[in-house]
């Protein structure tokens, strides 16, 4: 009669040695989808947290308005001020570069002259405890800004392009007339997910 044969040992180990290395290939691909997906939504999410920024930037740049007792643009090298329409009057915001991270400040809406210049002051101090701060972005080297003026990208700090201001331009603050248009440079620290130099161009709306 035939005698019914089971596995031996060494077929047995050689079995689960198979089905070990399997699995392993398997987790490692299974790992490798995992972070390359992890990867791909940390860089949307980058790209997406970057336009907000840009949005909210155009927006301010497009609001700007000369109030005629702050300047409406003011540039430090470090900081640029805006005074803004808004819907309850004026607002001063202030967009500021420190170690890397780019922050926004929004006064509270002025409708008294006061009140703006007061307001104007405080964008001047610090405001590390400030609950008008937000940080906005991370992972800059650096930045600059540049104004149309004269047919020509000058250095926002410059004022060797800057026209006399005239009757309706000139007010009570004294502040220089308003460029054509504002340029920015973002420059990204490496690892920050970013690649090289953005530049960002708004043109100041006609009246404003």
């Amino acid at each position: 009669m035939r005698q019914d044969r089971g596995f031996t040992l060494i077929e047995v180990l050689v079995a689960l040695l198979i089905m070990a290395t399997m699995a392993v290939m398997s987790w490692r691909g299974i790992d490798a989808i995992m972070r390359t997906r992890e990867v791909s939504q940390a860089s949307l999410e980058r790209s997406a947290r970057l336009q907000t920024v840009l949005a909210q930037w155009e927006q301010d740049l497009h609001a700007v308005q000369d109030s005629g007792r702050v300047p409406p643009l003011a540039f430090d090298g470090s900081t640029l001020r805006i005074t803004r329409t808004h819907a309850q009057g004026l607002q001063v915001v202030a967009w500021s570069l420190r170690n890397g991270q780019l922050y926004r400040w929004a006064g509270a809406p002025a409708a008294t002259q006061s009140a703006l210049n007061e307001s104007y002051q405080r964008s001047l101090q610090a405001w590390a405890q400030d609950a008008g701060q937000l940080r906005a972005l991370e992972g800059l080297a650096g930045w600059q800004l540049y104004y149309y003026r004269v047919n020509a990208w000058t250095n926002a700090q410059s004022s060797g392009d800057v026209q006399a201001p005239g009757p309706a331009a000139s007010g009570a603050s004294g502040s220089q007339p308003l460029p054509s248009g504002v340029r920015v440079i973002l420059q990204f620290a490496p690892g920050s997910g970013f690649g090289g130099p953005l530049t960002r161009q708004v043109l100041l709306e006609p009246g404003t």
